[in-house]
C-alpha cells in the first residue's frame, strides 16, 4: 500500500539501521577493551563467574606471597642457626684446649675470656627475658629475629602460614626455642649476671655437645618445613593459572572472531544506511500518482 502518512519500509529500514548500530558498538566495545564481558548484560552469569574466580585469584597470589615471606622466614632462623653453629663447635673446640696440661694458668683464663665472648653473642641472638634465660635484664631486642618477630622464642603454635585460598589451607612451621635444653645451659646466667657454666665447669664438654645435636635438629625441622613450603608454592602456582586461563575463557574478546564480527557489522550498517535512503524515497513515488 502507498501512504503519505507511513512509510512502514523506512521504519523497518531504520529498526534494522539502529540494531546493526547497537551491534557494531559492542563489538567495537569489546575490541578496544579487550573484554568480552563489555557491559553486565553481555553475559551477566558469566560476568559473576569469572568475578568469583578472579577473587580466589587474588587470595592465591596473597598466598604466594605468604608462602615466599615464610621461606625467608626459614632460610633467615636456618642461617642464623649455621652461624650459632660455628659459635658452640668454636667453643667446643676452646673446651678441649683448656683441658691440655702444657697450658698455663693464664693461657687458660686467655680461653674462657673468649669462651664467655662466645656466650655473651649466643646469648645475645637468642635473647629472652630473665624468667627464661636469667640474668639481671632482659635481652628483648636480640639479633635473631625477622621482621619483628623473635627467630628463637617459645611458640607453642609454630608460625602458621596461609598456602591456599581458603581458610583451612594452613601450614605450620614448627618452634625453634633454644631458650630451653642445652643451649639455655650456655647462656643462663645466676641473679648477678654471672654465667652458670664455664669452661671449668663438670660436664662442659658434654653441654657443648647437646647444644650442637639441638641446633642440627632445628636446622633440619627448618629444611623439611622449606621443602613443603617450595611444594605449596608450585601448586599455588598451578592453581593460579589453571583460574587466569578460566578467567581469559570466560571474559577475554577473542579477538579473530570478532574482528570478523566487525567487519560484518560495518558492512551492515553501511548496508542499512542505503537502504533506509531509499525507503525514504520511496513516498515519491505516491506524488506522481497525484499529478
Amino acid at each position: 500500500m502507498s501512504s503519505l502518512n507511513a512509510n512502514i519500509q523506512a521504519l523497518e529500514s531504520a529498526r534494522d539501521l539502529s540494531r546493526s548500530q547497537q551491534l557494531l558498538g559492542r563489538s567495537l566495545n569489546r575490541l578496544s577493551s579487550g573484554s568480552k564481558i563489555a557491559q553486565p548484560s553481555d553475559d551477566p552469569a558469566g560476568l559473576g563467574v569469572s568475578q568469583k574466580l578472579g577473587a580466589q585469584n587474588q587470595r592465591l597470589t596473597a598466598a604466594s606471597t605468604n608462602i615466599q615471606n615464610a621461606v625467608s622466614y626459614s632460610q633467615a632462623a636456618d642461617g642464623m642457626m649455621s652461624s650459632l653453629n660455628e659459635l658452640v663447635s668454636r667453643m667446643s673446640e676452646l673446651a678441649v684446649m683448656a683441658q691440655d696440661p702444657t697450658k698455663s694458668a693464664s693461657d687458660v683464663a686467655l680461653y674462657q675470656q673468649e669462651f664467655q665472648s662466645l656466650q655473651d653473642q649466643l646469648r645475645s641472638t637468642i635473647g629472652g627475658t630473665t624468667a627464661e634465660i636469667g640474668g639481671t635484664a632482659d635481652v628483648a631486642d636480640p639479633l635473631g629475629t625477622f621482621n619483628g618477630t623473635a627467630l628463637f622464642g617459645p611458640n607453642a603454635k609454630g608460625y602458621q602460614v596461609a598456602i591456599g585460598n581458603t581458610p583451612g589451607q594452613v601450614m605450620n612451621i614448627p618452634e625453634t626455642n633454644l631458650r630451653t635444653g642445652a643451649m639455655l645451659t650456655l647462656i643462663q646466667q645466676d641473679a648477678a649476671g654471672n654465667y652458670t657454666v664455664s669452661l671449668s665447669s663438670a660436664g662442659v664438654g658434654s653441654s657443648i655437645d647437646d647444644a650442637i645435636q639441638q641446633l642440627a635438629t632445628g636446622r633440619a625441622s627448618l629444611g623439611a618445613a622449606q621443602s613443603r613450603l617450595g611444594l605449596a608454592a608450585s601448586a599455588v602456582q598451578v592453581q593460579s593459572q589453571n583460574l587466569q586461563s578460566a578467567i581469559s575463557q570466560i571474559s577475554d574478546v577473542d579477538v579473530a572472531t570478532e574482528s570478523t564480527q566487525l567487519a560484518k557489522y560495518n558492512i551492515l550498517v553501511q548496508a542499512g544506511t542505503s537502504m533506509l535512503a531509499q525507503a525514504n524515497l520511496a513516498p515519491q513515488a505516491v506524488l506522481k500518482l497525484l499529478q
